[in-house]
């Protein structure tokens, strides 16, 4: 085993100021050193951080690196001191390893297929349409992550699970409180026991009278009402979050690099592999955690059983090894594969509605509003902490010529 090896002593807490869309410099640093680095946690643990695009991957597509909720005792930017971490509630199958996992992502693999969510074009062009219009009839300026960004793909995730219309606002607000890294523990908590006994109502109901949506399908098979509420949940909080933290900072990206906004509002046919670079370059699903089930290689180290493994997906998507000129936001890249979706079992089950949503989004975005440009200096716009799961900005004021 190879014992000379990088040690990142705490996890960075920001980013470097003007750099929003790039990963901390500490983690691009520390994958300069190597792909894989001891990593000192919070509680004073050791464990492994991994910056490398095929190492991470190489780790993502192992059963021997687990998603068990109960084995991740140790966090990047917190101490958790000595509490007992319960394993995930029944259906909240991210954090849960096979054959848990794939008891809950079977029945819904095939809901969230490409031809089922092309069908749903139509659907996500009238709704980003509506949205637009809405803007354009209130004028600039306007804040683009509750004008735009949010309520696109929160009435797409709840119409797809069958919540009525008049409760998106409710879910959107409250699955906020629990992504953004910055709400305090007595109202996360109470968000998300609104949000829970909201799903349990929401169950219920469907079981009662079934209507033409996913949950309404998943009652059919053999899930109990706790499982279904698990699932749903999962659903709701990836479905309402990380598009609109994309649609957001893919939008500020793209003002920030104004050749390659005017390359897709020029060419039409450059809006899906836009979508793919944004996904690479912003990677707004930054890192996930995973800990080893038995003695591993991986780099020519040894990781040890139980150890707790940070999985840098940021630096992964950036790593000059695999992408050329990775820092530069290139719209019409050649080199493909990003991970922003992960890989393995886990690799997001939404991709496709994701991709659809934000290929529509954008290109109708920049379509509408040719002027389009920040109303505030780029400095002013506040991003997310780096504690929130999913990268993003708290709010994107924006303008344009009426």
């Amino acid at each position: 085993m190879n014992e000379s090896v990088y040690t990142l002593p705490a996890m960075p807490a920001a980013r470097q100021p003007g750099c929003p869309f790039d990963p901390p410099k500490e983690l691009v640093e520390a994958r300069e050193h190597g792909p894989i680095s001891r990593f000192v946690f919070p509680d004073g643990h050791e464990g492994w951080l991994v910056t490398g695009y095929e190492l991470v991957r190489a780790a993502l597509a192992d059963p021997r690196f687990s998603s068990r909720k109960e084995l991740m005792r140790h966090h990047p930017l917190i101490d958790f001191g000595d509490i007992e971490v319960p394993p995930a509630p029944p259906g909240e199958f991210l954090l849960m390893d096979d054959p848990q996992h794939s008891r809950y992502r079977k029945p819904l693999a095939g809901k969230f297929t490409v031809r089922r969510m092309r069908l749903l074009t139509e659907r996500i062009e009238q709704v980003t349409a509506e949205h637009l219009d809405a803007m354009e009839k209130a004028g600039p300026p306007t804040d683009l992550v509750t004008a735009f960004a949010k309520p696109v793909p929160a009435v797409m995730i709840c119409e797809l699970l069958g919540v009525p219309y008049e409760d998106r606002g409710f879910f959107q607000e409250n699955v906020e409180k629990f992504m953004d890294g910055q709400t305090p523990d007595e109202e996360l908590i109470a968000a998300y026991t609104a949000v829970q006994t909201y799903l349990a109502e929401l169950v219920a109901a469907k079981r009662a009278n079934p209507t033409d949506d996913v949950l309404s399908d998943l009652i059919e098979g053999d899930l109990t009402d706790e499982e279904l509420r698990g699932v749903s949940l999962v659903l709701l909080a990836a479905g309402l979050d990380t598009t609109a933290n994309m649609l957001a900072l893919g939008t500020f990206a793209l003002l920030r690099n104004p050749a390659q906004l005017a390359a897709l509002r020029a060419d039409p046919s450059l809006t899906e592999p836009a979508v793919e670079e944004l996904l690479r370059y912003l990677t707004v699903a930054k890192t996930s955690i995973r800990t080893t089930l038995e003695d591993v290689e991986l780099g020519g180290h040894t990781i040890a059983a139980g150890s707790a493994v940070i999985l840098s997906y940021n630096t992964a998507n950036r790593d000059p090894g695999r992408f050329s000129d990775p820092h530069v936001l290139d719209l019409r890249r050649q080199d493909g594969g990003h991970l922003a979706f992960g890989h393995g079992i886990h690799q997001c089950l939404g991709q496709q509605l994701a991709r659809i949503e934000m290929r529509v989004a954008f290109a109708a975005l920049v379509r509408r509003f040719p002027t389009l440009r920040l109303a505030v200096p780029a400095e002013e716009v506040v991003l997310r902490p780096e504690t929130a799961d999913i990268m993003g900005v708290n709010s994107l004021p924006v303008t344009w010529d009426a």
